[in-house]
């Protein structure tokens, strides 16, 4: 487990001086955690003897073994596949590839299940059902095609959608447009894309927009600027990560968004499939043209 995770399973049985300890690591997580006891105190205005009390209800032994969870934590996130190579879990000898590969999946979405919470779910799909609020979404050099994803489906439930370009240049044309009360998604996985970290940085100083992150169980630095934040199970015991979990909470939040006002959704898609339809494919040679092939200069 994560320290953040221990944190959620602990966090109806922290005292109030513990939780003023939570509020401060989970406000820069994990980085506030690797100051020293007396800073991460000092930060939370409690004694280093409650912050000891604190780690110790986490389940560490002391304060370094909290550090090196936290640190270990840390290079998981910039783990390549080479690397994740190194550490992968084969399948039982003789077992078929394809059929254990497939138990994992099985595994991760049970993993989800427990990790997700379902009002989570529900605050977030609402967010984006509102009609009120323009929708922004971007991903990183993997991920942007799931963020894609989201806003293709969204696009035909709703209006005022926007997905921001590959060219960063462009970007501040979409930051001039966002309000305090539009919604931002971005993925990003690990070996998080900096750009985007400072992308959202920019809407929180700037903007004030609501950020919504989906990311991965170790999350990714967008999370200190994000109102909702989804940190999802990715690792399969494998040297490439699963795309399952983030793809499962993307149909699950389509089918929410367009079930929020569905009378409004049926009309758009017949609108939006009436207007498809109108639109003659690409002009087609003669055949006698496609035999003879292009002319000669």
């Amino acid at each position: 487990m994560t320290v953040r995770e221990r944190l959620n399973d602990q966090i109806a049985h922290l005292t109030t001086s513990e939780r003023k300890l939570a509020g401060v690591l989970l406000a820069d997580y994990p980085y506030a955690g690797l100051l020293p006891i007396q800073e991460l105190a000092g930060s939370a205005h409690v004694s280093a003897a409650s912050a000891t009390r604190f780690v110790t209800k986490l389940g560490f032994a002391g304060y370094q073994e909290f550090q090196r969870s936290l640190i270990g934590e840390l290079q998981k996130r910039d783990l390549s596949p080479r690397e994740l190579k190194l550490t992968e879990v084969p399948p039982p000898e003789g077992a078929p590839f394809f059929q254990d590969y497939a138990h994992r999946m099985t595994r991760t979405l049970s993993m989800l299940a427990q990790a997700v919470p379902d009002a989570q779910v529900e605050m977030v799909a609402a967010l984006l059902a509102d009609p009120s609020r323009q929708i922004f979404l971007r991903g990183g050099r993997i991920t942007d095609t799931l963020a894609r994803l989201l806003s293709v489906h969204l696009r035909q439930i709703r209006d005022k959608v926007h997905h921001l370009p590959d060219d960063p240049e462009a970007w501040p044309d979409a930051l001039l447009r966002m309000r305090r009360q539009d919604v931002v998604v971005l993925f990003d996985l690990r070996r998080y894309d900096p750009r985007l970290a400072l992308l959202a940085e920019r809407i929180a100083a700037e903007r004030q927009s609501t950020i919504v992150l989906i990311s991965d169980t170790w999350l990714s630095p967008i999370a200190a600027q994000a109102t909702h934040a989804f940190p999802l199970p990715i690792d399969l015991g494998t040297a490439w990560d699963t795309h399952v979990s983030l793809v499962t909470l993307i149909e699950a939040l389509i089918v929410r968004v367009s079930e929020a006002d569905w009378t409004a959704t049926s009309r758009r898609l017949k609108a939006w499939d009436r207007l498809r339809a109108g639109i003659d494919p690409a002009p087609t040679l003669p055949a006698d043209t496609a035999r003879k092939g292009p002319p000669h200069e």
